[in-house]
């Protein structure tokens, strides 16, 4: 195998192991959206366009996922964490 196939392959088993994993930790929800990127990164590299800028979309949407998720985790630990308004 050569290196660039080699790259292809880490970036699309990351892809997969990160997506099996989402619902664990909101840090796999970025390492998925990063292995999309090394995804999209690979089909420029081999000319396969299309599968690049698909790979490119998938990483954006994913990033706003775990910004989303991020947000929700910080927001619950703040409510977690104020004092108790009603005594």
């Amino acid at each position: 195998m050569d290196p660039l196939t080699l790259f292809g392959l880490f970036a699309v088993t990351a892809m997969l192991v990160c997506y099996a994993l989402d619902e664990r930790s909101r840090w796999f929800v970025l390492a998925f959206a990063a292995s999309c990127a090394l995804g999209s990164v690979y089909g420029f590299l081999q000319g396969a366009w299309p599968f690049g800028v698909v790979e490119a979309i998938w990483s954006l949407v994913a990033m706003r996922r775990w910004w989303l998720v991020s947000r929700r985790v910080r927001n619950r630990s703040s409510i977690e964490s104020a004092p108790d308004e009603s005594r």
